[in-house]
């Protein structure tokens, strides 16, 4: 009786497990909440057990029937009637249901890129913070938007799923979300009274190459080898963990203990002092970013040393040291005395401008120790060299400290941990290289687990502001990111719009000359179904991450009213179109010119003008109907003229829309 019972109940056991076994499953971007492109064929896929009918069924009233495949994959491409909602999707297969509630129908944007898109509304705090950011999280409660979240994930082939769900915008809900992607969600739903998806896939700090496949970058010929490369990275990353596991490991969690730093233990206490022997440090020049003193694949713990000759008539007297910004943190000593130190996240951009007690200035000579600490890409003492000083307070007199420091690297974070490295040899010089590291930074790995996966979801376009992380090449990215978009396309097999922002004025590190990258997007218009939203009168110069979102979103916005839904509306600011000589003048001709003003700055209009020898002038300007005339008293016969052609040019033209010109010259001069 008793072995009867436990047969039966086995046997029950089993049957009943194997009724409750889920084989019908799709990708985290269907969920309850989530918005579909209207009046499209839409996509739905998944998988199921092999060989089965799949049903993909609208409460609206659409409904198709595929047949899942050997491997257990299906996909289906459901008729989607005009914005609306909410409906419900189901999709069965056998005994199996999955209903998908709240779902709109509507306009569906995937909004990408580096810091800038991804910033969100609530900002980073305390200095990264958006202009009337927290009055719109109090207003966000708007039903007809929802918003995907795609999660930070990188991967070296290409993946089919992330996590992520979509969710209604409400204040608690929008204020981690991209601002920039909601000014352009909250503008379109305002004009069109549609429903309207946000899918957010950024990453702060990344290049074009990371977002674009292997196969798409390898027809570039700087890629050609990027497959072989990535394969042979795996091996070189090996390597590297197998030297970093021998020294002591800190589990990190930079974000959950802003303390971390402050508290940390590294056994590097000595290398502040006077009397501590730097001899054998290798010496690098200062200041300047890791990255340009070939420490591209390195993020952890540096310390610079320099002793300096003081004048007898500062000994004994209170001093000011500038650094200028460092990127991430730092603690900085005078004579083994701590001066100051950020030793929180938040502050990259923050000078650095310490007061030097009086009673540390002795002797003719002082030993200036900093340990910069960085824990996420670029990083590094990164002032201008005229702001690289230490001075005498009372008189103001200065003393240079740019030129040769020496360095120390006490540790390295990977993995989220900080491998210690001893204090009192430098172990440096045998660290295993990485030709491409396996981060964010590498080509494609961004892209396999971030944009591969979204595809085929429907979209009816994408906007992108992301440039920054590439000012070290403009020439490349006139090719790379065209790529990038047909790659994206490609993936789609659908030319949908391809909206970006270009980049803002910045002061990057010294000969960075971001008006070449500038340039580059501005040649990217040349992409079909693709438009550019200027920001170079909304930009930061001390602030890479301007805190004017509003205007870059509703710019954005005001391509896709123009392009996509057919509003008549102004779209893009003045776009430069020819030039020719007359005289002593250069008449310039632009697109987009109704009502074309200059705005001066500080008494300048930002336009310079050369002849034949390429030096060029401050030039005078005025407006014509619609067209400026460019000259100067300097310049006889000209042959070029440049505006805003610089790291920190602010914009003067604008048309009568208030909508401002994109940088440019009129010659090709290298």
């Amino acid at each position: 009786m008793i072995k009867t019972f436990v047969l039966t109940f086995l046997i029950s056991t089993i049957i009943f497990s194997q009724a409750n076994t889920t084989m019908l499953k799709l990708p985290s971007l269907f969920s309850d909440n989530m918005v579909l492109q209207q009046k499209t064929g839409a996509a739905v896929w998944g998988t199921a057990a092999a060989n089965k009918t799949v049903t993909v069924k609208g409460s609206w009233g659409g409904s198709v029937t595929v047949r899942s495949g050997s491997d257990g994959a299906w996909k289906a491409k459901i008729k989607t009637p005009g914005a609306g909602g909410p409906y419900e999707l189901t999709v069965s297969c056998g005994n199996e249901n999955i209903v998908f509630k709240n779902v709109l129908i509507g306009e569906v944007w995937l909004c990408s890129g580096q810091s800038n898109m991804e910033m969100p509304l609530e900002g980073w705090p305390p200095n990264d913070t958006i202009h009337g950011g927290a009055d719109e999280i109090r207003k966000a409660d708007y039903p007809n938007i929802r918003l995907f979240s795609v999660e930070h994930k990188i991967s070296s082939s290409v993946e089919k799923e992330f996590n992520g769900t979509w969710t209604v915008c409400t204040p608690a809900n929008i204020a981690s979300f991209s601002a920039a992607a909601f000014f352009f969600g909250k503008k379109l739903m305002t004009e069109l009274n549609v429903p309207v998806g946000l899918i957010q896939s950024t990453w702060s700090g990344t290049p074009a190459e990371a977002w674009t496949g292997a196969a798409a970058l390898s027809k570039l010929p700087e890629y050609k080898d990027v497959a072989a490369n990535l394969r042979n990275c795996l091996r070189e990353q090996e390597s590297l963990n197998k030297w970093l596991d021998q020294f002591r490991k800190i589990d990190l969690d930079v974000m959950a203990d802003q303390n971390v730093w402050r508290d940390i233990d590294l056994g590097d206490q000595d290398l502040s002092k006077t009397d501590f022997s730097d001899s054998d440090w290798p010496e690098v020049r200062m200041p300047d970013t890791w990255e340009n003193i070939g420490l591209q694949n390195y993020d952890g713990v540096i310390w610079y040393r320099k002793q300096i000759e003081i004048p007898e008539s500062w000994r004994g007297k209170e001093l000011v040291l500038n650094l200028g910004p460092i990127d991430d943190m730092d603690a900085t000593y005078i004579n083994g005395t701590k001066i100051g130190g950020f030793e929180k996240t938040g502050f990259w951009f923050e000078q650095r401008n310490y007061k030097v007690p009086a009673e540390a200035v002795t002797g003719k000579s002082l030993t200036i120790a900093v340990r910069v600490i960085d824990y996420y890409l670029g990083g590094g003492m990164y002032a201008k060299p005229e702001d690289f000083y230490i001075q005498l307070n009372e008189t103001k007199e200065k003393l240079s400290i740019a030129g040769n420091w020496k360095y120390f690297p006490v540790g390295e974070c990977r993995n989220s941990r900080l491998y210690v490295f001893p204090a009192d040899k430098f172990v440096f010089n045998s660290r295993p290289g990485v030709s491409i590291d396996l981060s964010p930074l590498a080509p494609a790995m961004i892209y396999n687990a971030q944009i591969a996966p979204l595809a085929p979801y429907n979209l009816r376009g994408a906007i992108w502001y992301q440039g920054e992380s590439n000012t070290v090449n403009p020439e490349l990215y006139r090719r790379l990111f065209p790529a990038m978009i047909k790659n994206w396309r490609d993936d789609w097999n659908d030319r949908f719009s391809f909206y970006y922002t270009q980049i803002a004025p910045f002061y990057y590190a010294t000969g960075t000359n971001s008006q070449y990258l500038r340039e580059a997007q501005f040649l990217s218009l040349s992409v079909p179904k693709s438009g550019m939203a200027v920001t170079i009168d909304i930009g930061n110069t001390g602030n890479i991450h301007p805190g004017n979102k509003r205007d870059v979103g509703e710019r954005l916005a005001l391509w896709a009213l123009a392009k996509d839904y057919g509003k008549k509306v102004v779209y893009s600011g003045p776009l430069y179109k020819s030039a020719k000589t007359v005289k002593a003048e250069m008449h310039l001709s632009f697109d987009h010119s109704d009502g074309l003003r200059i705005t001066e700055i500080k008494s300048k209009n930002n336009f310079q003008i050369a002849g034949e020898d390429r030096i060029f002038y401050d030039a005078n300007v005025s407006v014509v109907k619609n067209k400026l005339i460019v000259s100067s008293p300097k310049v006889a016969d000209p042959k070029a003229v440049r505006y805003c052609w610089g790291d920190l040019t602010e914009g003067t033209l604008f048309n009568g829309a208030g909508l401002p010109a994109s940088s440019f010259r009129t010659d090709d001069w290298k």
